[in-house]
This record gives structure tokens, sequence and C-alpha cells, in this order.
């Protein structure tokens, strides 16, 4: 898709107060969204780069730091329908280990554990579509009372 067609939608997308808008046009996908500070459309690409998204974490209460989702898909808590879940509540996670998985665009993205911590809260459900920003999981980093 060339830019003067993703100028024009994002035209439209103002025009029409739109804060998200997905093109398919002859196999390329485009999914443009308006930030919501600036109001300003982002252009995010169709394809997930190779190496899996890091998860986005917000301070909050002493020692404890929320895992928010990365971008727009389904997540699961486990690698298969009949495995067990990657983490549960009072699990203990290590910098590295997986948290769970969100699916984009048919993709699989693997979200890696940033801090060593105890799994407080898991605060979606499997199957569930979550949006980039929502908060998945809430994390006592170790050595937090």
């Amino acid at each position: 898709m060339d830019e003067l067609s993703i100028r024009k939608y994002a035209g439209l997308m103002k025009e029409l107060g739109l804060t998200g808008l997905e093109i398919n046009e002859n196999g390329d996908v485009v999914r443009l969204e308006m930030a919501p500070a600036a109001q300003t459309p982002l252009v995010r690409p169709a394809a997930v780069p190779a190496s899996a998204p890091q998860p986005e974490t917000v301070p909050e209460e002493a020692g404890v730091i929320t895992v928010t989702s990365p971008m727009v898909g389904v997540f699961y808590a486990s690698p298969a329908e009949d495995a067990e879940p990657y983490v549960k509540v009072g699990d203990t996670v290590h910098r590295g280990d997986v948290l769970c998985i969100i699916e984009a665009m048919k993709l699989m993205n693997e979200l890696v554990s940033d801090y060593d911590g105890v799994v407080t809260e898991i605060c979606v459900a499997n199957n569930q579509v979550v949006d980039f920003g929502r908060p998945l999981f809430k994390l006592r980093k170790e050595g937090s009372l």
C-alpha cells in the first residue's frame, strides 16, 4: 500500500472520528490507530518481527509491577489447549521465563518476564482478546514484601 492511500485512510479516520482502522488490500494488511495523547494515527506493520515482543511494565505500589500486553491479540496461558499454564498465581518466575502467548494475526508471540519475582495476579482469562496496554500479570519483585 502506498503512502498516499495511507494518508487518505488517516484523513478518513479523522473525519469520521475513528480510533482504529484495519485495511486489507491486495494481500497487504495495514492497521491505523489513533494515538490517545497526540491524536495522530500510527501505522503499525502487518507482520510481527521475528523476535518476540517484550511485555510492557507499569510501576505500581512498591515492589509490584504490572506486565501489560504489547499488542492486540488473543491471550493464551499455555502452549497448547491441554497443557499446563506457563505460570500460576504463587509461581516464582525468573527473567526470561515465558509468561504467556499473545496470538496476533495468526502469529504466536511469547511474552517473557523482565524481572525475577512471584506472580500475584493473572488479570485476564485464557482465550481472552486483549488490547495494547491491557494488564496481564502482577508480579511482586523478588526481595519485596
